[in-house]
């Protein structure tokens, strides 16, 4: 494979996709590959590596700027286009080769709690409704194998939500999990010490809640655990409505315990000041935090859910939990008795991370793209059995 041409909304360094998709440009670049980025926005680590177009266009409100966005980006791959052409989600109109598949809307149409506005004004409401309706729309009308030639599910849960819901592209589904950065991400056992620095408290346990979305994420079951487990003390990092969730802390009496940081810079310091990482959530279709607080040495306390079942191994490096509080409660108490069993778990954790490295997530879709070049060249159906 000589050429890749990566089709998306935005590339960069802020949010989880356009993380991934950078390290993965990032990752080609530095493989010698010719690498074409069709985008609105893109920032990588070697600008002069990769040959950009920029897509002109608005970036709300989605009802207007997904078809906008659609249309823009097949004109100006219709003149762009390089080898092998690979988009993120149902974004641009006309076959391609490879779509990387994050999250299935039509999986979260029917999934209580999903809205994906965080706003609860009429209109809000009606535009969120809309949006969900024309990302099926799109799903229907690109997830099917006269669209491409692969389907890149970021997850083994993905992949099952695409091959039943979906199934027209059910044979072409191949899974290449999101990768973490285990070189940022990583244990210090001497991190305890910085906790007064990030504002963390000096004594008793911490265990770290990372994300926003707070309800999809049931941050609300966190905090009502902490009255069952004295010991502990929750640090939320990430956005959501802070006064509402500290005014619930305090009709419990855990207040005191409960520490919102908002987003922060180095978030890899809380992780390895941290003594647990606790994430009793709906639904995800990969759950980056877990993967980063895994790589960081921390026990982990999360649902069973996509992205997390592929790493989690109840008892070895962490707990499965549910949303209940009790259960929540009783883990925690679990780890507070036992601190051998933390370290042994937390150094399980480290140890399931490493095989989801950056590394590891650009060489699998490098081989992906090799094997479609080949199968076109030879004029064969490519073989994605994993």
């Amino acid at each position: 494979m000589a050429s890749v041409t990566i089709v998306a909304h935005d590339i960069g360094p802020v949010g989880g996709m356009e993380l991934v998709l950078r390290k993965l440009v990032d990752g080609l670049a530095a493989r010698g590959e010719e690498v074409v980025v069709i985008a609105r926005s893109c920032s990588v680590a070697e600008p002069s590596r990769v040959r950009v177009h920029r897509v002109r266009g608005p970036r709300r409100p989605f009802v207007i700027a997904y078809p906008w966005f659609a249309l823009a980006a097949a004109v100006t791959l219709a003149r762009h286009r390089r080898g092998i052409v690979h988009s993120t989600g149902a974004i641009v109109l006309g076959p391609i080769d490879v779509v990387s598949v994050h999250l299935v809307h039509h999986a979260t149409a029917w999934s209580d709690g999903l809205t994906r506005s965080s706003r609860q004004s009429r209109l809000f409401r009606v535009h969120a409704h809309a949006a969900a309706w024309m990302a099926r729309v799109g799903e229907r009308l690109a997830y099917r194998p006269q669209r491409a030639r692969a389907f890149v599910a970021v997850s083994t849960g993905v992949a099952d939500e695409l091959r039943e819901l979906l199934p027209a592209c059910a044979e072409q589904v191949v899974v290449i999990a999101n990768g973490v950065d285990t070189e940022t991400f990583h244990p210090d056992a001497s991190a305890r010490a910085s906790r007064g620095e990030l504002g963390l408290p000096l004594e008793g346990l911490v265990a770290l809640f990372v994300g926003s979305e707070w309800e999809r994420k049931r941050l609300r079951c966190a905090v009502e655990a902490l009255a069952l487990a004295p010991d502990w003390h929750l640090a939320v990092l990430g956005l959501g409505d802070s006064r509402a969730y500290t005014e619930h802390a305090r009709e419990l009496g855990v207040a005191d315990r409960v520490h919102f940081f908002g987003v922060v810079d180095g978030v890899s310091a809380f992780y390895r000041a941290a003594d647990a990482f606790l994430l009793p959530t709906h639904y995800e279709t990969f759950s980056l935090a877990t993967y980063e607080a895994a790589a960081s040495g921390l026990p982990l306390l999360a649902t069973d859910v996509s992205g997390i079942r592929d790493l989690l191994q109840d008892g070895v490096n962490g707990f499965l939990i549910t949303s209940d509080p009790g259960t929540i409660a009783d883990r925690l108490r679990r780890l507070t008795a036992d601190a051998p069993l933390r370290a042994r778990m937390g150094r399980a954790a480290r140890e399931a991370s490493l095989a989801f490295g950056w590394d590891a997530m650009v060489d699998r879709h490098h081989a992906l793209y090799e094997r479609l070049g080949a199968a076109h060249v030879g004029g064969g159906r490519v073989g994605l059995a994993q």
